[in-house]
């Protein structure tokens, strides 16, 4: 091989190092953005707390956690019917329970 198809050879490979680290570089740049992005969802998420009415009629609260409460407006009566007895409950076993954070895994 001549030295002019070798540095041919080399000029080729160079450009297409070049190329590579350039699309490298925009996919660690996109891949920021949609981190970033996640974590605005991630934050909108547990900042807000809605209803909705379920297909088969029931009450369901999201916002809460992974998945939505869902009970049937007997059910909410009952459960609101016992908030006094919630709370207290609570305050008497405040040292056994722990907050969302606290049994969340560390990652």
């Amino acid at each position: 091989m001549t030295e002019e198809a070798l540095r041919t050879q080399l000029d080729e490979l160079q450009a297409k190092v070049d190329e590579l680290m350039s699309e490298n570089h925009a996919l660690k740049a996109e891949n920021e953005a949609i981190k970033a992005e996640n974590d605005t969802l991630k934050n909108r998420r547990t900042a807000s707390i809605s209803l909705k009415v379920s297909e088969k009629g029931a009450l369901s609260v999201y916002g809460l956690g992974r998945f939505p409460v869902t009970l049937y407006k007997e059910q909410w009566g009952k459960l609101l019917g016992m908030a006094d007895d919630i709370r207290k409950f609570i305050a008497e076993n405040n040292d056994k329970l722990k907050t969302k954070e606290e049994s969340a895994p560390k990652s």
